[in-house]
């Protein structure tokens, strides 16, 4: 999740795509819009909005079953917006990788 956390802040979605797999998905509403496919997305996103140095993270659950888990954190203002984000992790030839994004942008 560092990396997620490290590239979210630097603006760099070299950094984020290392907390990623390859074949990782994002799903979520931005208002009535279904944003959802390949993680490329997000990285598309991300590189048109910026750094977010300010942003305030905070962990709200993290749930591991020995290669499986789920993180769920709660992002204030990514470039002024606020998300809750859920993960679907893999732990994959001995690393823990992004399977799945699913979020909620609050408004």
């Amino acid at each position: 999740m560092q990396h997620y956390i490290d590239g979210e802040k630097s603006g760099s979605s070299e950094e984020m795509k290392l907390a990623f797999h390859d074949q990782a998905s994002i799903f979520g509403y931005v208002g009535p819009d279904l944003f959802a496919g390949p993680i490329q997305g997000l990285y598309e996103w991300h590189n048109s909005n910026g750094a977010a140095p300010a942003a305030e993270i905070r962990l709200g659950s993290v749930d591991v079953s020995e290669t499986a888990a789920t993180v769920r954190l709660e992002i204030d203002n990514w470039t002024g917006h606020r998300f809750t984000d859920f993960f679907t992790m893999l732990k994959v030839d001995g690393q823990w990788k992004i399977m799945c994004k699913v979020f909620y942008l609050h408004h």
